[in-house]
């Protein structure tokens, strides 16, 4: 089976085992039932294709999947938007989803630049595919820490550096999205090994992202709160908002918002002068060479 039918076949009984005939709105059918979820049978009348159709699409034995199954099969499954648009990618060829040649290095939009030095009163952090870090501010690295350089990878920090869940509060609330984000990257491009390989180097490691993984969520530019504690400042809240540019669809500015007058937005101040710093001190000896 290739693996893009496969990945298909996988999401289709996931999405299958979490709805049940009566959430779906129709009577199940008769006969012991061994699947948590809909039958095979009962979603193929629910999206109006035959048994055998259905079948195939699921055992990853259907070569082609049109746009009216698609939508056919996200109506009947109630798919949000996010995993309409997975389904859609899972389910188009694999030939129109690779890289347009070879890749050449990320680098960060000028535009989102701008923004970023527009946003200098709250952490942000502008990333790239696979979760690279491509820029980040000063207050960023003040409320996180210095593991988030460009060049670094965010998911492995988020993941592998035991830094993480101490500094993040409700590190699962926040955590569980991200394997879905890397999930949803993964059906755009399924043939980046770049990506795959950092999955696969995730899931080995670290047994929340491999449980995580297997649930099949997919997530993209999710809004969450963001609890942190931070060594010398304390508790800080967050809310975590993305913006992905016009140019480049593949970059987005994670900003890190504050309530006004609150706790975290009165500290933050604070943090912004001691992360100026030791930046103005890496300023002055590299204008002095």
């Amino acid at each position: 089976m290739p693996a893009d039918r496969a990945a298909l076949g996988a999401f289709l009984r996931s999405r299958r085992d979490r709805l049940t005939p009566a959430q779906a709105g129709i009577t199940a059918f008769p006969g012991p039932r061994r699947v948590p979820g809909l039958r095979k049978e009962e979603l193929a009348v629910l999206a109006g294709l035959s048994p055998d159709h259905y079948s195939r699409l699921e055992q990853g034995r259907q070569p082609t999947v049109t746009d009216q199954v698609v939508q056919a099969l996200s109506r009947a499954l109630q798919l949000d938007e996010v995993e309409r648009q997975h389904l859609r990618d899972l389910a188009a060829p694999t030939s129109h989803r690779r890289w347009a040649g070879p890749e050449t290095a990320q680098r960060p939009d000028p535009g989102m630049l701008r923004l970023m030095g527009a946003l200098g009163h709250v952490p942000v952090l502008l990333l790239g595919r696979r979760s690279q870090v491509l820029a980040g501010n000063g207050l960023l690295r003040a409320v996180l820490g210095p593991a988030l350089e460009p060049g670094a990878s965010f998911a492995r920090w988020l993941f592998l550096d035991p830094d993480a869940r101490v500094r993040i509060v409700n590190w699962a609330d926040f955590a569980a999205p991200a394997v879905g984000a890397l999930r949803y990257e993964v059906g755009r491009h399924p043939d980046d090994r770049r990506l795959t390989d950092l999955v696969e180097e995730l899931r080995r490691s670290d047994p929340d992202v491999a449980r995580w993984w297997d649930d099949q969520r997919v997530t993209f530019r999710t809004s969450l709160t963001k609890h942190l504690t931070h060594p010398t400042a304390g508790p800080l809240t967050f809310g975590i908002e993305s913006v992905v540019g016009p140019h480049d669809t593949e970059q987005r500015l994670v900003v890190y918002t504050v309530e006004p007058d609150s706790p975290t937005a009165r500290v933050l101040p604070l943090l912004a002068s001691w992360a100026a710093e030791p930046q103005e001190s890496r300023q002055a000896g590299e204008t002095a060479i």
